[in-house]
Formats: structure tokens, C-alpha cells, sequence
């Protein structure tokens, strides 16, 4: 390829040479295009990859339903620093050691965890916080003042199940600190539409909607935890995550 591409150019480089000028003034700003060129369609890929790369649909999903889920329940990663995860994570810590692992749950949706909520952050912590309402919830839109903190160990999962409607409104934005996992979404009128959402460690992901209220939503087990056939290892886990009021 570098060689026919050579011989195609071999008359335009005698031209410049003959006007006095050298290899580079051609092949620079070739290579200056082409430099361009490249960093567009990374751009363009990556613009097109940040609405969808992190779901994985189930040949079932109709069209109108993808659709739907595309806009409803968004991932957005690298959206903590490392820095702000450990900010985060030494304010909970402390708190949230001197709790036990629980291996059942009142409505028996969690299985090896240890969960509370806070009210009081510190700045740093709530400049976090305030990012992820903004991106989350409309301006105006009630919200939870408290903020829910799950420590999921690494035995531990998250079963199938929809977030009841009398404690939190059409919307739930959460954190994913310490490990990636995959949550699972299924259609809660037809099991065979399924619905794979990787979540990046320090990635921020917003269920609303479609997603909040037609399915149940799940984290995988260590030793299912595969996206697109890949296996995705879960390691302890914490969410912190903030829900919109309940409106009528």
C-alpha cells in the first residue's frame, strides 16, 4: 500500500521540487490531513459508542424498545477521577466497617451486603454529589435528600427486582465504586428480553423511565458476571445512589 501510494505521488513531488520546494512541503501537510482525518473518526466512533457500547440487547428487544432503553438508562463512564473515588470511599469506609454483611434482605432483593444512608457529606464529596444530580434528575425535579451507600461483598449479588414505587420516583442514578459488574435488565412481562448494562468501575449510570419500571434490574453474580461473552470480574462493590421523590 505505502509503495503504490509512493509511485502515485512521485509526479506531484517533481513538480514542487521543480518550483523550489522539498519532499516535506508535500508529504506535511498530507500527513497533517491524514493526522486530522483519523482523530475525526475516532471521534465520530466514540460519540456513536457512548450511547450503546455498554448495553448488550437480547434478540428479542423490539426496535421501539431499544430505543427506548438507549435513552433510558445511560452509563456514563470515567465519570469519577480516581482521586474523587477514594474521596468518596474514605468518607463511607469508616462508617460502613462497623457493619456486618447481611446474607438476606426484608424483601429478599440482596444477598451479602451491608447498606446506609447519609445526609451529611463532606465538600468534596458533595461537589461529587452535586455533579451527579445535575446530569441525573431536571432542574427542579424533587429529589431524596438522603443518599443510599450499598456495600455488596464479593460473594455477594443483587437479585432480580423493580424498586418499589412507594420509596423512590422514575428515576435512580448510582455510582459504581471499587469494581466493574454487569447489571441485567428483564422485561418484567416477557423473560426473554434481556438487556446486559456493563458498569465500569468509577462510571455513573442513570435508570429511568422504561428501564426504572419495565424491568427488574439485577447485579450478576461473581461467577456469571460476563458481558458479551466476556467475563467481567466483580470484586466488592459499592454504590452510592441517589433517587428522585415520589410524585403522584
Amino acid at each position: 500500500m505505502l509503495y503504490r501510494n509512493s509511485l502515485r505521488l512521485a509526479p506531484f513531488l517533481s513538480l514542487v521540487q521543480r518550483a523550489g520546494g522539498t519532499k516535506k512541503d508535500l508529504i506535511n501537510p498530507l500527513i497533517h490531513k491524514t493526522r486530522a482525518f483519523s482523530h475525526e473518526c475516532k471521534a465520530g466512533s466514540d460519540k456513536t459508542l457512548s450511547h450503546s457500547y455498554h448495553l448488550n440487547f437480547s434478540k428479542d428487544i423490539l426496535p421501539e424498545e431499544r430505543e427506548a432503553l438507549l435513552k433510558d438508562m445511560i452509563v456514563h463512564n470515567d465519570f469519577l477521577s480516581d482521586v474523587e473515588e477514594k474521596c468518596i470511599i474514605d468518607e463511607i469506609e469508616p462508617i460502613i466497617s462497623r457493619l456486618q454483611y447481611e446474607y438476606d434482605h426484608w424483601d429478599n432483593a440482596i444477598h451479602g451486603f451491608r447498606e446506609t444512608e447519609r445526609l451529611q457529606w463532606t465538600k468534596p464529596s458533595t461537589a461529587i454529589l452535586d455533579r451527579v444530580r445535575q446530569i441525573a434528575f431536571p432542574k427542579g425535579k424533587p429529589q431524596l435528600k438522603h443518599v443510599h451507600v450499598l456495600d455488596l461483598a464479593e460473594n455477594g449479588f443483587i437479585k432480580p427486582h423493580i424498586d418499589s414505587v412507594r420509596f423512590c420516583g422514575d428515576t435512580i442514578a448510582g455510582l459504581s465504586l471499587l469494581s466493574d459488574s454487569v447489571m441485567r435488565l428483564v422485561h418484567d412481562k416477557d423473560a426473554n428480553k434481556i438487556v446486559d448494562v456493563l458498569l465500569k468501575q468509577r462510571s455513573l449510570y442513570v435508570m429511568r423511565d422504561s428501564a426504572r419500571y419495565n424491568f427488574t434490574h439485577e447485579i450478576l453474580k461473581k461467577d456469571t458476571s460476563r458481558f458479551n461473552d466476556n467475563i467481567v470480574p466483580r470484586h466488592r462493590r459499592i454504590s452510592v445512589i441517589c433517587r428522585s421523590e415520589v410524585t403522584n
